[in-house]
């Protein structure tokens, strides 16, 4: 179970949300700048809130006396851009995380990238680098994990296989999952539930 409950004060806005995520996709919507991807960084520790808890599996990540650093919280971050490393190979890309070679190549072989396993980002397509960052990000056997608006780049077939492919991968890890998207056709499609966002506060709908 991973529970956010926390205050940040924005440019334009506060920042207060209280929920709780089992394991299941849950999914983040709202317009551009409602605060969507802060929750995510303050999850993940990359952005610090001003009050509140946060806490994964029992574990305290934050509070007003603890602040785990991000290393050290286990959890998986898909970013938009995928954010690869354009000097390493795929394989080299998923094993910077992964305990281990073995966990490498069935991570690779369950998302059917083996074979792309020496290539260099710049020479693969949206899908497969979209494939390869979500490979890199269960690599480091997270029990929670974050994606921005994975699939906003991707062409309507290969986002349609990527909806169904996160399906698969949520019920084989059984973890908690969090998506930030814009498309209401994928949040409906993905979302065991959808929280709606503006202005920083969950309105209902």
């Amino acid at each position: 179970m991973l529970h956010i409950n926390i205050h940040k004060k924005l440019s334009h806005f506060d920042l207060k949300v209280s929920f709780s995520v089992g394991n299941e996709i849950v999914i983040l919507f709202g317009a551009s700048g409602s605060g969507k991807t802060t929750i995510l960084n303050c999850i993940a520790g990359l952005i610090k809130p001003d009050a509140g808890e946060i806490t994964l599996q029992g574990r305290t990540l934050y509070d007003t006396s603890v602040t785990v650093p991000t290393p050290k919280r286990n959890i998986g971050y898909l970013f938009q851009d995928y954010a690869l490393f354009p000097h390493m190979t795929v394989f080299k890309n998923i094993r910077y995380g992964a305990k281990s070679d073995e966990l490498a190549k069935q991570l690779m072989k369950e998302l059917a990238i083996d074979h792309l396993s020496e290539q260099y980002p710049l020479y693969i397509s949206g899908g497969e680098k979209q494939r390869v960052a979500l490979a890199r990000a269960l690599a480091t056997e997270p029990e929670a994990l974050l994606l921005d608006e994975p699939f906003s780049a991707l062409d309507e077939a290969t986002r349609a296989n990527s909806h169904e492919e996160l399906i698969r991968l949520q019920k084989l890890w059984d973890i908690p999952i969090i998506m930030v998207t814009h498309s209401t056709e994928e949040a409906k499609k993905l979302g065991n539930r959808i929280l709606h966002i503006e202005k920083g506060h969950f309105i209902t709908k």
